[in-house]
């Protein structure tokens, strides 16, 4: 019978490794390092009580004899359980060496960052909203000797072009962390600039298209969600390195021209300041996170297209909060996390609505158009109550009747889109933390829901939702209940008609192995679910093409249409597309009189391209089971090859000694 010590020195053992590779690998959970100490602290006190055991002096022969030998097994048991080898010092010292390495290793991504890199020096400039005629800049600089900070800005594309001084910053200081803003003004639509600081920081933008020009039936923008420094971790990599930055930047760099996006749409969690450990809640330490995203080398790679030059605009969620948090923006940790949300976001994205409802300098949702969509960034944490409850909200009266006035409102005439877009989903279909998402105010998710079918019905428009944080790809439509469908164009996994949603992230995070997100009801019909990769983001493209119309009669017919097409980018690998599309003015009535959709203007949605179970189908597995199965054979795989490969190493090790 095992011995006390060798049992908890085994079980230790396993449980650190264990713990060390869900942590590092899979999901940077906050009680991960703790469990990894714990088990080391046991494993180490064993294998003192066991080595003691083996020094102590034998008390009888009789004794002797009946007394259990140090250890069973050979090299690959020693290896496997963590248990100290009889017949082998160099394989106890190498297993030994394997759970002393993973604990430094889950320290070294615990606190390595944080220690080394606090971001006090870093420089920063960074263009958030542009419209056709400004370009709001974001400016960082620590060191008062570059003071004051002169501001330049040239036209890229003409030769010689004269550079303008936009403005001074005399100062800067603490109280916005030595960040400021500036409005480049002045500027022409549809063109690419080129600024510059006195401290020797440049980088580049392209203005939005004038309403109603040519240019204005095109946009193109990037979106997702969520981003952890060094996840999955890389002991090789820099500890600030974010892969999901520079993978997405080489897609940007492959695309056409014509597809180049205008700006990436952050939906929430830029920052996550509790994972995998809050260490604390003032302002500084807020502040410092924001630092540390920025000073990763991802955003200045490659040298001749760097990340930075890419315009971002943000919404806010919990991660930069805290987690689930439904609790305001009077109460504690709020006020300290909104600080630097406000001086590194807010301060450079689009303006708030027109008609924001409520003091502007309360208000922290957005609106802007841009070519041929116009948008509504939503807040849906600040103002949010707790969830599941009567008369629960989620972007409070103010922002709703905000939203509900701007879905009311009529478009320009060039506008066929509006797109909404929420840190978290809309869809009721994930089945875990639910009530966090719009599933938890469905009273008031319906009575926007309402005012967007009626949007549709009477404006001419088409609405597309954009959401992140689940850390998966899901595409949800919501059919208009005022409409008679039948069982089959309600099934799950089916294109077709109804308000349309893509939620996609993380952009750099983890994802779970385990399926969350099923249809259970007609309201919210799946479209697609995609939910493994650490680096996922959705390419939106709107252009002007001709669409291919049944008629009752059998006959086709093209309508020119403003057409939508959604890519999802699964690492830089397009693996799934999706289209929807807006006639053009004049064109509704031959849209109405074919037989191709219940929708009087608005035709169904379509699949243009599906790779997840041909050509992408080594990630994508058919079942749940089938999906933890393939994970778990190859993690099995990867540790016996390990294992396999450092016996060896044991045994001729042995053998020349």
């Amino acid at each position: 019978m095992a011995s006390l010590p060798r049992v908890a020195a085994a079980t230790s053992s396993v449980i650190l490794r264990l713990a060390a590779f869900i942590f590092l690998r899979w999901i940077p959970g906050h009680h991960f390092p703790r469990i990894v100490l714990t088990a080391l602290a046991v494993y180490v006190t064993s294998l003192l009580s066991l080595a003691s055991a083996t020094n102590r002096p034998k008390a009888s022969t009789s004794k002797s004899k009946n007394a259990q030998p140090p250890s069973q097994g050979g090299v690959l048991k020693t290896l496997l359980t963590g248990l100290p080898s009889a017949t082998s010092r160099r394989a106890t010292r190498l297993t030994v060496l394997i759970n002393f390495a993973l604990t430094l290793l889950t320290l070294d991504f615990l606190f390595h960052g944080l220690i080394l890199y606090p971001g006090d020096d870093v420089v920063l400039s960074r263009i958030g909203y542009v419209s056709p005629t400004t370009a709001s800049l974001l400016v960082r600089e620590p060191d008062v000797a570059q003071l004051p900070l002169v501001v330049h800005y040239q036209e890229a594309d003409i030769h010689s072009a004269p550079w303008v001084e936009e403005g001074i910053i005399y100062s800067l200081d603490e109280s916005t962390d030595f960040t400021a803003s500036v409005t480049l003004r002045g500027l022409k639509p549809s063109s690419h600039y080129r600024y510059s600081l006195s401290n020797n920081h440049t980088g580049s933008f392209v203005t939005a298209p004038l309403p109603g020009s040519k240019s204005a039936n095109r946009l193109s923008f990037l979106t997702s969600s969520c981003m952890k420094s060094n996840f999955p971790y890389n002991p090789l990599s820099h500890p600030l390195r974010i892969p999901g930055i520079e993978k997405m930047t080489e897609t940007i760099r492959q695309l056409p021209a014509l597809l180049r996006p205008s700006f990436m749409l952050f939906l929430g969690d830029f920052i996550y300041v509790d994972v995998p450990q809050r260490f604390g809640s003032s302002v500084s330490h807020y502040r410092s996170e924001y630092r540390r995203v920025y000073k990763s080398p991802s955003w200045s790679t490659p040298d001749d297209a760097p990340a930075i030059d890419l315009p971002w605009i943000h919404t806010l969620d919990d991660h930069e909060i805290a987690n689930d948090w439904s609790k305001g923006n009077a109460t504690a940790p709020y006020p300290a996390a909104a600080d630097p949300y406000i001086h590194y976001h807010v301060s450079v994205n689009p303006p708030i609505p027109p008609n924001p409802f409520a003091a502007p300098e309360n208000t922290t949702y957005f609106s802007f158009i841009n070519g041929p969509a116009s948008f509504f960034m939503l807040d849906t944490r600040t103002y949010r109550s707790e969830p599941a409850k009567p008369n629960s909200t989620i972007i409070g009266s103010a922002q709703l009747q905000s939203l509900l006035a701007y879905l009311a409102r009529p478009e320009p005439v060039e506008v066929r889109w509006k797109i909404i877009a929420s840190s978290v989903p809309f869809t009721k279909n994930w089945h875990i933390g639910t009530t966090d998402t719009w599933g938890g105010f469905l009273d008031e998710r319906r009575t926007v829901f309402e005012a967007m079918w009626r949007a549709e019905r009477e404006l001419g428009v088409r609405i597309v939702l954009l959401s992140g944080d689940r850390h998966e790809f899901g595409a949800t439509r919501f059919p208009d209940p005022t409409l008679d469908w039948a069982p089959d164009e309600l099934h799950p996994d089916t294109a077709g008609e109804g308000l349309h949603e893509f939620s996609v992230g993380p952009l750099s995070m983890f994802y779970l192995p385990i399926r969350t997100y099923r249809q259970t009801d007609t309201e919210d019909v799946t479209v697609k679910y995609l939910p493994d990769g650490n680096v996922k983001y959705g390419l939106i493209d709107i252009g002007i093409q001709d669409e291919t119309v049944q008629t009752s009669r059998g006959t086709s017919i093209k309508i020119p249409s403003s057409v939508l097409t959604y890519s999802l980018y699964i690492d830089d690998i397009v693996v799934w597309k999706y289209s929807l599309s807006v006639p053009l003015p004049g064109y509704e009535a031959r849209v109405a009189a074919a037989a191709s959709g219940k929708h009087p203007r608005l035709l169904p949605g379509k699949v243009v391209e599906d790779k997840s179970e041909t050509g992408f189908g080594h990630i994508f597995v058919k079942t749940t089971v089938g999906r933890i199965e393939a994970v778990a054979g190859q993690f099995q795989r990867q540790v016996m090859e390990t294992f396999y490969r450092l016996m060896d190493q044991a045994k001729k090790t042995e053998r020349l000694s």
